[in-house]
């Protein structure tokens, strides 16, 4: 997709990868709309942002699907249309299944799953209609593999990939060829919400630690949206666990996550919140 005067909304654009990725749009020459829950956020992002190009913001709760339809139709008239979609706003709540109350689950299905039904509603009508656009969506590296400590957060990323690709098909089925699909699969941010997260040894040294938000924000927008790929991932190593499940078998496949560190990847985290609190 050429990116000079296309307009995207970027979900949790004020913080993290949706910064990052905002402020790559507007170095393509893209305009963006920015949601974002955290109004303090929002307004030092269009601070820094504005210098770089046309940018609007909004504070948004992207689990309001009533709020999400009316800011959308306020992102078309301020940019003209969406040509992109980024669904980039998450939530984790990191802990054992049984730790945590059924609100910590509730949230995070809201926010990481259901959330993408309202945005990516909102949108694709009007790009069905000019057959043009491109939804991106985040997933992960627990969207491609069970943690521990991750079980209802990784149920979401899974079910992010199988939206995107589902929703790819329908686009083929009816013809709209224009109409792009992408997810990405980061692993463990050594910043941000997942810091603290960490593999063992050998994971370590196999899936190493993604270095900053920007090395996500460049495959959403270098990768999916400049070359149109389909599911990303950073670091690549990732695409092992696709590969090693379709030849091992279950139990050395399961025995092989065990050695790389997986189950017990979160106990050593703290995310964002908890660092800050």
């Amino acid at each position: 997709m050429e990116l000079k005067n296309s307009c995207a909304i970027v979900t949790g654009g004020a913080m993290g990868i949706g910064f990052a990725t905002s402020k790559r749009l507007l170095q393509e020459g893209a305009v963006v709309t920015i949601w974002d829950l955290n109004e303090a956020a929002l307004k030092q992002a269009k601070k820094e942002l504005s210098v770089l190009g046309k940018v609007f913001v909004h504070p948004c709760d992207v689990t309001k699907k009533t709020q999400v339809y009316k800011l959308a139709k306020i992102a078309k008239k301020e940019m003209g249309r969406v040509d992109i979609l980024v669904n980039n706003a998450g939530y984790v709540s990191g802990g054992e299944f049984l730790d945590k109350p059924d609100a910590d689950w509730e949230r995070t299905i809201d926010v990481n799953l259901t959330s993408l039904l309202y945005t990516t509603r909102a949108v694709l009508p009007e790009m069905y209609d000019r057959n043009r656009g491109h939804v991106v969506n985040i997933s992960s590296a627990a969207g491609t593999i069970g943690v521990a400590g991750l079980a209802v957060y990784a149920a979401t990323k899974w079910a992010v990939w199988g939206l995107t690709e589902s929703l790819r098909m329908e686009a083929l089925g009816n013809g709209k060829t224009g109409v792009k699909y992408s997810t990405i699969h980061p692993g463990y941010i050594a910043t941000g919400m997942f810091e603290g997260a960490k593999l063992g040894i050998p994971g370590r040294w196999i899936v190493p630690l993604v270095k900053n938000h920007d090395v996500i924000a460049k495959a959403i927008v270098l990768d999916a949206l400049k070359k149109g790929k389909y599911s990303p991932k950073r670091p690549s190593t990732i695409n092992l666990n696709l590969r090693l499940r379709s030849l091992m078998p279950d139990r050395w496949f399961q025995r092989f996550l065990i050695l790389m560190g997986v189950a017990g990847s979160m106990k050593t985290w703290y995310g964002r919140e908890k660092k800050n609190s």
